[in-house]
């Protein structure tokens, strides 16, 4: 474990001094205007932010001495001070960010041969109460702002190593992304935008749902790729796993908004499935699933269960996962089994949150295989 400080903007600032990355460019474009400033300052200032990483506003050397002196006196870069990263046996490392309230996220750099993919959290818990995930039992403390999402790229930046670059980003930590829609997109924004912005391609990004069927359609204009848990091929099953999500849409209905959402082209949806021993993990339940998704253009994910303490669920043999892996790819899908990364940090899909800092350290070997 190795722990950072991030500074702050070095001028002293007041109590109500404005955070420079809470504003978006819009609301940027006004604080220029403000100061009387030419509009392509707007962009200045936001490349600092973003693609340069400006810690202090005394760094935007585009900027005059004075007007830099104008800027720090409203304004300040409010980078988190505290930042712990866990590094697992297998090079996955952990962040765990502290919010400006004390409140905790998690983000996950998770290598993998040729790629370096960085899973991101959208809230702090959980709207949902998904039982196989350890974040879902935490409930919902509060949703993350749009910069508080971005700081976690920024801090993941911040710990790459020599001839790192990170290659895809994945909205799978904590919380329902869907849930917190707007934070999503304006960090989405930020995070594509070429001019000023990170400058990703949407292609490398993914948003998964646990399955708010009536907020997929707003994913597609962001033009990222689109990933749907659904962990269940009966209703009765999910309301077990899934209760709260099941709730708000049926099988029949989120499959129904899964047809009809705008795929473009070349793109497919992806679908993704924990595997519970004893639970869904059956040749029955595989053969519902081929079922279920026929006819959509998509791949299918296998998850197996990462356990965490105090969960009553098991991960299936490798033999039961390669079974229900051949039932489906046998129907013509392509179906993919992902690997387990990070467990003994509690690092692994599902195993994001609620347990303290110190906890993490103390894993015995039972309680951290994957």
């Amino acid at each position: 474990m190795v722990g950072c400080a991030m500074q702050n903007s070095g001028a002293a600032v007041s109590q109500s001094s404005i955070n420079l990355l809470s504003l978006d460019e819009t609301e940027m474009a006004d604080l220029v205007a403000g100061f009387g400033w030419p509009a392509y300052r707007t962009a200045q200032i936001l490349r600092w932010l973003y693609q340069r990483r400006a810690r202090s506003i005394s760094n935007m050397t585009d900027l005059s001495h004075l007007d830099r002196a104008k800027l720090s006196g409203r304004a300040t870069i409010a980078r988190t001070p505290h930042c712990l990263v866990f590094r697992s046996a297998d090079d996955t490392r952990k962040l765990v960010l502290k919010l400006e309230d004390g409140l905790e996220v998690e983000a996950v750099l998770i290598p993998d041969e040729s790629r370096l993919t960085l899973c991101l959290s959208t809230q702090v818990g959980c709207t949902l109460d998904c039982g196989f995930c350890l974040t879902g039992t935490m409930g919902l403390r509060r949703n993350l702002k749009p910069h508080e999402i971005i700081e976690q790229v920024l801090a993941a930046q911040d710990h790459l190593g020599d001839g790192e670059r990170l290659s895809n980003m994945v909205f799978m930590g904590m919380g329902e992304p869907l849930a917190n829609f707007n934070a999503l997109s304006e960090a989405i924004r930020r995070l594509t935008n070429k001019h000023w912005g990170l400058g990703w391609s949407p292609r490398r990004i993914t948003v998964s749902t646990a399955g708010l069927a009536s907020r997929m359609k707003e994913v597609a204009p962001l033009g990222v790729n689109l990933a749907v848990s659904l962990n269940a091929t009966t209703d009765e099953q999910r309301a077990r796993l899934m209760p709260a999500v099941n709730g708000m849409a049926s099988l029949k209905t989120l499959l129904l908004a899964c047809r009809r959402y705008p795929l473009a082209p070349h793109r497919r949806l992806t679908f993704e499935y924990v595997l519970l021993a004893g639970v869904n993990d059956g040749e029955a339940d595989a053969l519902r699933l081929v079922k279920l998704i026929r006819g959509i253009t998509c791949k299918v994910n296998l998850i197996p269960f990462n356990p965490f303490p105090g969960s009553a669920f098991r991960r299936p043999s490798d033999l039961d996962i390669l079974a229900f892996q051949s039932i489906v790819r046998e129907a013509g899908i392509d179906v993919f089994i992902r690997k387990s990364r990070g467990c003994d940090v509690l690092g692994a899909c599902g195993q994001l949150g609620n347990l303290p800092t110190a906890r993490v350290r103390t894993l015995t070997p039972l309680e951290s295989r994957c």
